[in-house]
């Protein structure tokens, strides 16, 4: 028998619908966390189906780790745009709203009436990571230049210098003690080193939106890799995105 598996993805929770691809009809319906303890047991329960494929809906959206995950592990998965399975919903319901289970199997059943739906790349989620942490190698190795010519300006502008780590918030309190002084090269440091203190806030501020991103995506994607001693959100994007 050939089985397809229809799914609704919500932030927290996966609704999934078995059906008959050739009579139709309705073999089972359930719900998963959409979490690492919740999707190991989901694909379990689809290993009962032989012969099966997946249709998920919006695999580029709340669908994007769960459709990436089973395309890696070598399903046959299709993506469902959220217009089709919501035209089925209304031809058999009578309207649009969304109902877990029931737009589950409308999922299944809107991927049993097209066979021109887009096959989901298996290498989307590491693709994502991998650009999100090349990205951010980038916006680090910038903010360590700036850092290292703000820390040339600052120690030219106070008697033996500074010593050790320099950050945004220790260089401005540096910048706000030194003393007004006489030359133009003097006043010009001093200005361009409050320039570049400005550029490090700014690449703070990115990194940590960035470092956010990624940790949604990390989390999303249920990797064990964090279970695993020193391996952080950060590496662990890293190793999905270049593994």
């Amino acid at each position: 028998m050939k089985v397809l598996i229809g799914v609704d993805p919500h932030k927290v929770s996966v609704a999934v619908a078995a059906i008959d691809e050739v009579a139709g009809e309705l073999l089972e319906r359930t719900s998963f966390p959409q979490n690492s303890a919740g999707l190991r047991p989901l694909e379990c329960w689809a290993k009962r189906f032989g012969e099966r494929r997946w249709a998920v809906e919006n695999s580029g959206g709340l669908g994007r780790h769960l459709a990436g995950r089973l395309a890696a592990a070598g399903e046959s998965v299709v993506d469902v745009p959220p217009k089709l399975s919501a035209r089925v919903r209304v031809l058999s319901r009578g309207n649009a709203r969304k109902n877990d289970g029931l737009d589950a199997l409308a999922t299944a059943l809107a991927a049993s009436r097209n066979g021109r739906l887009a096959t989901v790349d298996p290498e989307i989620g590491s693709e994502v990571l991998r650009l999100l942490s090349e990205r951010r190698e980038d916006l680090v190795a910038e903010r360590t230049r700036a850092l290292n010519r703000l820390h040339g300006l600052l120690r030219d502008l106070l008697p033996g210098g500074v010593a050790g780590t320099l950050s945004a918030h220790r260089a401005a309190r540096i910048l706000r003690g030194i003393r007004p002084q006489e030359g133009a090269s003097a006043n010009l440091r001093r200005r361009l080193a409050s320039e570049i203190l400005r550029d490090v806030r700014t690449l703070d501020r990115k990194i940590a939106d960035l470092n956010g991103r990624i940790e949604a995506e990390v989390e999303a994607s249920c990797t064990t890799l964090t279970e695993i001693f020193g391996v952080g959100l950060i590496l662990a994007a890293k190793i999905i995105g270049t593994g």
